[in-house]
């Protein structure tokens, strides 16, 4: 075997040793001083080098020290030795003479990575003082980032897939010095131990890519300006199921010629499909269908590398038809392994609007929430009355204009009238039996007493846009002047969606 050594271990130390340094405390003099960290336990060989070899010198404290005490395998984390995981890398071409990167394809490799050893390695850090108030100082400042772990990088080289680890505070040790004190020396140390899960990398093989060199794709047509001039006005066409046809409206410089003897070209891109998003579930439209086109087509014809749980899918929608600002959304995705065509969703709840705070008579907590969406004629609130009850109306309840008003209920023979107070559905009227008047896409509460109208439809234009969420299936939903919609849920165009890989 050929002589090999990365350092990978001493780089873990590196950081380790990093992650202590940095750290202070104030003497006496109200003076913050920094701790020294060192490598290496305070033995009695070491402790007599830093006295200078002299009995009348102390070691310098407060001072941290960082050392191994053990290194064993994790038979726990061990996977396939044998499995062997390949990267694709493009650089982009270089000029030596200019000293600038150009707009064409340079090197290509691959590299093989073979599966890494896992290691548990095992850390004590002694934090060495010469009082109770210097150790309790460095302490609180060390024990309040461990909770109980830290996560290090050891490189950001991009091929490297153990360069990630944590650190976790594992046990303590207060104080070394029992009671009485000794004489021997007046220094206390306080030792914390650490595990650290680590990986120990074979060498990857590189080499170098020559089988695609060039892919090209049409996305716009550059003759009517380009994207830099923030002029390009994509030529649009229209869809045809015939593969000649759509062949045939390509530019004339670009044009497929098909015929029997060619090999069929299938070409998957985000031009091709719209998509629908819907309770955490995005799938492909193709044709007006859905579950027809698989996630895994696609990201199989795109460059990038998916990865379950790291791939963003993001979402642009503008808020209202007169308005030029938009939403953004992302969130990571995984394919559904049970259906390809169905792609979950973790949304980012950053990136999600935030909902519109209403007034609330009955002092309810979440202001931009409701409970239920209900139709007021088929919907008996009755049962479920409670303080801070929220509504959504799909219809009217009563009418300003019958409220108060004389219907046509009926003949009274004692006094010959044909029409009699109006009276409206008992459910929906107020603790003192007075009845309640709402529109359709108002939002009610009832505070405990009597109904409120929180949001007024029929006043309310919609030149702020306004966001609810329902609370019995979390669905957000926005108003737009007439209706409310989905917030953010719902169809998405060609070009108002992306996959980041």
């Amino acid at each position: 075997m050929q002589h090999f050594y990365d350092g990978q271990i001493r780089r873990y130390l590196t950081q380790l040793v990093r992650l202590f340094s940095n750290f202070s405390y104030k003497d006496g003099d109200n003076k913050i001083v920094r701790v020294p960290v060192m490598y290496g336990d305070i033995t009695r060989q070491v402790g007599h080098i830093l006295r200078d070899n002299s009995e009348n010198k102390v070691p310098s404290a407060p001072r941290m020290a960082v050392y191994i005490t053990g290194l064993e395998q994790d038979r726990s984390r061990t996977s396939d030795s044998s499995y062997t995981n390949k990267v694709h890398i493009r650089e982009r071409a270089y000029d030596d003479t200019g000293n600038e990167y150009l707009n064409t394809q340079g090197k290509n490799y691959t590299v093989e990575r073979i599966m890494p050893s896992p290691y548990t390695l095992n850390v004590n850090v002694d934090i060495w003082s010469t009082n109770t108030d210097q150790k309790l100082q460095i302490m609180e400042q060390l024990l309040m980032l461990f909770n109980p772990s830290l996560e290090i990088q050891t490189t950001d080289n991009y091929v490297d897939w153990s360069s990630l680890t944590s650190v976790e505070l594992t046990s303590m040790s207060f104080s070394s010095r029992s009671i009485p004190i000794g004489t021997e020396s007046e220094i206390d140390v306080a030792q914390l131990s650490f595990t650290t899960p680590i990986y120990i990398n074979m060498p990857a093989k590189v080499k170098k890519l020559g089988i695609i060199t060039n892919v090209i794709m049409s996305i716009f047509d550059e003759s009517n300006g380009n994207v830099a001039l923030g002029i390009s006005t994509p030529e649009l066409k229209a869809y045809s199921d015939s593969p000649t046809e759509r062949a045939a409206m390509d530019k004339q410089t670009d044009r497929i010629q098909r015929d029997s003897l060619n090999v069929a070209v299938s070409t998957a891109t985000y031009k091709d499909y719209d998509m629908i998003v819907m309770n955490n579930i995005a799938q492909l439209i193709d044709r007006g269908k859905t579950g027809t086109v698989t996630w895994t087509r696609l990201i199989e014809a795109l460059p990038g590398q998916y990865r379950a749980g790291l791939t963003q899918l993001q979402l642009q929608r503008k808020i209202l038809a007169g308005e030029d600002t938009s939403i953004s959304v992302n969130g990571s995705v995984t394919i559904n392994t049970l259906d390809e065509s169905q792609l979950i969703i973790d949304w980012d709840e950053d990136t999600i609007p935030t909902n519109t705070t209403l007034s609330s008579p009955a002092g309810r907590n979440n202001t931009g929430s409701i409970d239920f969406i209900i139709n007021p004629r088929t919907y008996n609130p009755t049962t479920a009355k409670a303080a801070g009850l929220r509504l959504l109306l799909l219809g009217a309840i009563n009418t300003s204009a019958n409220v108060g008003g004389l219907m046509d209920f009926g003949q009274d023979p004692s006094d010959g009238s044909s029409k009699d107070p109006y009276d409206g559905p008992d459910a929906w009227k107020n603790a003192d039996g007075s009845d309640f008047v709402a529109g359709e896409n108002d939002i009610v509460e009832w505070d405990g007493t009597k109904w409120t109208v929180v949001f007024d439809a029929s006043t309310d234009s919609g030149t702020e846009t306004k966001y609810i969420t329902n609370l019995n299936t979390g669905v957000q939903y926005r108003w737009t002047g007439t209706e409310w919609i989905l917030s953010f849920e719902g169809e998405y165009r060609k070009g108002t969606w992306r996959l980041s890989l």
